[in-house]
């Protein structure tokens, strides 16, 4: 017998919340929580301060620049030609000492412990401020809510437009992130969301929100 395929289920309602970059920091969230375990019960090692410090320069830089697609592609070439020729140019010939300098990278327990309360406070305060603003789109209006006393404002759907946007491929890996702009059809103003996560996953909905409500008959005067 086939297997009989589970309907899909359609949202009657969509949220939509814009996060601030600081949100991409989670990485180093992780690292910092999963080194704190282990330096706990190890003595102070120099392998896990290099770790640390390379979570930590891979989230500054990935966060502090937009790599679209073209740019995406150019930096791995550009790092994949630096070690080309570092590894075939530059090291059969060089030696390099490094006996001078002195670099001690070992961390304790009490850093990892503390970069990891620092990282998760200021994280969690950021998804509990967008439980208090966001967008809610229903079949028959857009409803903007910002804090958690003030009134909410309302935008019809019927003429709704929206535009989704990759300005970060990194940011998409990471959270599946992108840019949303709503256009209501009878309003001035145009909503621009910078970071949705999941973005796919919301334009989807709005997809099938929309031709939803396209396909309802109008009122009509008899």
């Amino acid at each position: 017998m086939s297997e009989q395929k589970k309907p899909v289920k359609h949202p009657s309602e969509i949220f939509i919340r814009s996060y601030p970059k600081v949100i991409f920091f989670f990485p180093l969230l992780i690292a910092s929580f999963f080194l704190w375990l282990i330096q706990l019960f190890t003595p102070p090692s120099v392998v896990l301060g290099y770790i640390w410090f390379i979570v930590f320069f891979v989230n500054i830089f990935v966060t502090a620049f937009d790599f679209s697609s073209t740019k995406f592609f150019v930096l791995i070439l550009a790092i994949v030609i630096v070690v080309l020729i570092v590894v075939f140019l530059v090291l059969p010939y060089y030696s390099f000492s490094l006996t001078g300098i002195e670099l001690n990278l070992a961390l304790s327990h009490e850093f990892y412990l503390l970069m990891t309360l620092i990282l998760a406070f200021i994280l969690g305060i950021i998804v509990l401020s967008t439980r208090f603003e966001y967008y809610k789109i229903e079949r028959n209006e857009i409803i903007h809510k910002t804090g958690i006393f003030s009134s909410a404002e309302r935008f019809p759907v019927k003429s709704l437009r929206f535009k989704k946007e990759i300005p970060d491929v990194f940011e998409f890996f990471m959270l599946r992130a992108g840019r949303l702009t709503i256009m209501p059809g009878k309003a001035d103003e145009v909503m621009i969301l910078p970071t949705v996560l999941n973005i796919n996953k919301k334009e989807q909905h709005l997809d099938w929100l929309l031709s939803h409500v396209s396909v309802e008959p109008d009122e009509i005067d008899q």
